[in-house]
């Protein structure tokens, strides 16, 4: 069944089961031969090692090293943007992912290359951070009830975003004045950008760094439960997804146009 009438069956299910309930207020029994429709997984994009580099060249500043850690780590959008500064183990070379989906935490890798480049980002950001204290500010978002438990970490430097928005905002559910981590929609029409520019003509975004990311370790012949353990999933079959737009699936699998004789089979092409 195609994605868009399996929507509409599922859609017409709840309808009936929300009308009985709530309305009707009727206990439906339970009807066989019917189930909620399972869409197919599609094929995700995935750029080329080529394409990948032509679309970070077109990045500047904290964009092009968030981009970095998208590929480089195979991270998630808001993975990359609620990094905290105690999540970067510079000695054992990974990243720590505390807020994973799922809430699932995880623990990846840090690019050797990236560790110069990050090492000055964040020594910049704790010199603003510093000012920021001396300001009276310095605090940010604590999750679950560590604010109440330690008063003082919101404006410890381990706790601090390792990519904080431009200027501190006003927290709607404490009344708080804190800084933020950077706007997801700031770095996915930077990425969006880049990638217009490369003159990619791929529907792609910033998730697709984290596809390609598997993809190239599995052209690299790592196993794919090391690529599972990495990208954070639950089931190994939601990694095999990336089997399937590998150059060469299975046992590298050659077209039979590709062992033909040289002589096109056309000797003239539209």
């Amino acid at each position: 069944m195609k994605g868009r009438d399996a929507f509409h069956q599922n859609q017409a299910l709840s309808a009936l089961l929300f009308l009985y309930k709530q309305v009707l207020e009727r206990k439906l029994e339970y009807i066989t031969g019917v189930e909620r429709v399972r869409r197919p997984p599609k094929l995700p994009v995935v750029f080329t090692r080529a394409e990948a580099r032509a679309v970070l060249a077109h990045l500047q500043g904290d964009y092009r090293l968030m981009v970095h850690l998208l590929y480089g780590s195979g991270l998630r959008l808001l993975e990359v943007l609620r990094l905290r500064v105690k999540d970067i183990d510079f000695g054992y070379n990974r990243i720590s992912i505390r807020e994973g989906k799922g809430m699932r935490e995880r623990v990846t890798i840090l690019p050797a290359r990236l560790k110069r480049p990050l090492q000055a980002h964040l020594a910049r950001i704790q010199e603003l951070h510093q000012q920021e204290l001396a300001r009276g500010g310095g605090a940010v978002y604590l999750p679950c009830a560590l604010g109440r438990k330690y008063p003082g970490a919101a404006r410890s430097w381990p706790w601090q975003y390792v990519f904080p928005a431009a200027k501190p905002s006003l927290d709607p559910r404490s009344g708080e004045i804190r800084r933020h981590h950077l706007a997801e929609k700031n770095l996915q029409n930077a990425v969006k950008l880049a990638i217009r520019s490369a003159g990619l003509a791929k529907a792609a975004s910033c998730h697709t760094f984290r596809h390609s990311f598997a993809t190239h370790l599995l052209e690299s012949g790592y196993d794919i439960r090391t690529v599972q353990e990495l990208l954070g999933h639950k089931d190994v079959s939601t990694t095999m997804i990336y089997t399937h737009v590998l150059n060469k699936p299975g046992l590298g699998i050659r077209s039979p146009l590709d062992e033909a004789s040289p002589a096109p089979f056309c000797p003239s092409w539209p």
